[in-house]
């Protein structure tokens, strides 16, 4: 989600909240676009991150600290000289703009009292950090812009400060209605769209979230719509507007089936209420952890990436294998005609002329007359030698193929289960793990490094908790799989796998008591999100007794067998179990 206008509002309560009446005791600027404050305010001490970077504007209260430069940059030598050790008085947004403006008193060099604005533009390409002073001069700014760079606003010590205008763009904390609906319903534009084009801080997500709160289509025209509508939409737009005002915020990440982090918001969306919805405390917290989440999943699928090109080129010539090996297979059903051939020949071949090229006879097993093809060099004799020889070879390469297409198929859903590892994983030792697999299955080549003693990648499956207190763990890949059915599982322990297909082992701890249908619910669930099944309405799940699981000799990794079982179908749907803390 871009970072609008309404999720600068709630951090602007949350600043306001934490840090007014606060002193400035720390300035760094660890990146060329980004500041990190330290204030002490009220016998604590806050970290302000303040990012202007072009590809990622970011405002947000942090525990972690950074390291200064060795050499302080220009400008934050003049913060410090300006605002260091100032207190902050307040904590402004103009409008809904994509703007924060951090008031802050300070003595000049005279000693008299100063008021200055240190200044956030979080506006994508052209965010920047600008410090002026109380007459609105810039004093300087992280980034300066010339009229070279930009023909609407410069940005250099001694020009005056303002927000550049904003495509004539309404305020939408103090519209009336009249012009709300000037605003909106006479553009031929769909609804969505007109109200995100109409208003400053609004993405288009949240004006689609208006339309959806307002029981309208987004793509409606807004100047198609009656009366009645267009005063229930100015209704429900006024009430987004109030909780702004008064501070109502409820933020809130969404994530998708894959369970990636899709978007973020500063209220509850109702248009995202089938995406798995998780609340934060504060948007400071919510930003920094969807940003490391989004980061980690997209370094997590980069890294995954060589990986699934491995796995995918060995899958796709194991398949291509299969089929040449089952194009054989049918080629050999024809070898019992050949005997029949033979044995015919050998019954009735003295009835045969002197260079006859083919046989009539009756077929003994079905009473019908075969034509047998002759060689007219060869004698009846040598003509059924050849039969049976073509017999026995077709013959011997059924046998043969049986073991190899058994083989093949091992292969192909062994790696058919690491590429839903490779979906699975979370961490780097995660990936390292499936590494190591192919490493010991002979896929990819064994690194230096990696045939050292204790080398060997440490990930831990998956711990959740069920509803009625009951430990399951759950396999991210084959190695983590065996863990849980043969180390961390016994006997009386429920397992669970999606059936005839590759996921993750499931296994419920039982500690000796029975497990209520609550618990069985649950586990089925995990066992059918964590499988290839998991965009499937339902998927059909296999439990049994631990006890009840056997372990191939030479089988692969996570391969088990068992003869007794029950099923269940099962939503891939895991909102509402507990992870275990880690």
């Amino acid at each position: 989600m871009a970072f609008d206008g309404f999720t600068v509002a709630c951090l602007r309560k949350e600043f306001s909240d934490a840090l007014s009446g606060g002193y400035l005791s720390k300035i760094i600027q660890p990146e060329p676009d980004a500041l990190l404050l330290t204030v002490k305010n009220n016998g604590k001490q806050y970290r302000l991150l303040l990012s202007a970077s072009a590809a990622l504007p970011l405002a947000y209260l942090t525990k972690k600290n950074q390291t200064a430069p060795l050499t302080a940059p220009n400008f934050c030598m003049l913060l410090r000289k300006y605002i260091g050790g100032g207190k902050i008085l307040s904590v402004e947004q103009p409008g809904l703009e994509r703007v924060l403006n951090f008031r802050v008193e300070h003595r000049d060099e005279l000693g008299d009292m100063k008021q200055y604005r240190l200044i956030l533009e979080l506006m994508g390409k052209y965010s920047n950090l600008i410090l002026t002073d109380d007459a609105d001069t810039i004093l300087d700014s992280a980034r300066h812009v010339s009229f070279r760079t930009s023909s609407v606003r410069e940005v250099l010590p001694g020009r005056n400060y303002f927000i550049p205008e904003t495509q004539n763009k309404c305020d939408p904390l103090s519209i009336p209605e009249e012009d709300f609906a000037s605003a909106v319903f006479e553009k031929p534009l769909p609804l969505a769209k007109a109200i995100a084009g109409a208003f400053t801080g609004f993405s288009y997500v949240m004006a689609e979230e208006v339309c959806v709160r307002a029981s309208l289509d987004g793509g409606f025209s807004a100047e198609a719509l009656d009366a009645p509508a267009k005063t229930h939409l100015y209704h429900t737009f006024a009430r987004l507007m109030e909780d702004v005002r008064e501070g109502n915020f409820e933020p809130a990440v969404y994530y998708d089936k894959n369970d990636s982090p899709v978007e973020f918001s500063a209220f509850r969306m109702l248009q995202f209420k089938d995406m798995r919805e998780v609340s934060c405390p504060s948007m400071s917290a919510l930003l920094q952890s969807y940003y490391e989440e989004r980061d980690r999943v997209n370094r997590i699928r980069q890294k995954s990436t060589d990986l699934r090109k491995v796995v995918n080129t060995v899958l796709e010539r194991n398949v291509r294998t299969l089929n040449l090996q089952e194009k054989q297979r049918k080629d050999t059903e024809k070898r019992d005609k050949y005997r029949i051939y033979g044995e015919l020949l050998n019954t009735y071949g003295y009835t045969l002329a002197e260079g006859a090229d083919v046989l009539e006879a009756e077929d003994y097993n079905t009473g019908k007359m075969v034509r047998i093809p002759l060689d007219p060099t060869k004698s009846a004799r040598e003509n059924a030698q050849h039969y049976f020889d073509r017999y026995g070879k077709l013959k011997r390469t059924a046998e043969a193929l049986g073991s190899r297409m058994k083989e093949t198929q091992e292969t192909i859903l062994h790696l058919e289960s690491i590429l839903t590892s490779l979906d699975l994983a979370r961490t780097e030792s995660d990936l390292g793990q499936i590494r190591q697999e192919l490493e010991d299955s002979g896929y990819i080549r064994r690194h230096a490094q990696g045939k050292k003693k204790g080398n060997r990648p440490v990930s831990s499956p998956l711990h959740y908790i069920s509803s009625d207190g009951f430990d399951m763990y759950v396999g991210k890949n084959n190695y983590q799989n065996e863990e849980v059915s043969f180390h961390i599982a016994s006997g009386g322990d429920w397992w669970f796998h999606a059936n005839d297909m590759p996921g993750s082992h499931v296994i419920v701890k039982t500690m000796g008591k029975e497990l209520p249908d609550r618990t069985f619910e649950e586990a089925g669930r995990l066992a059918a999100y964590y499988s290839k099944g998991k965009n499937a309405p339902k998927v059909e799940i296999d439990y049994t007794l631990r006890k009840n699981l056997k372990k191939p000799t030479g089988g692969k990794p996570g391969f088990v067998v068992y003869y007794t079982n029950y099923s269940m179908m099962s939503r891939p749907d895991i909102s509402g179990i507990r992870e275990a803390d880690q």
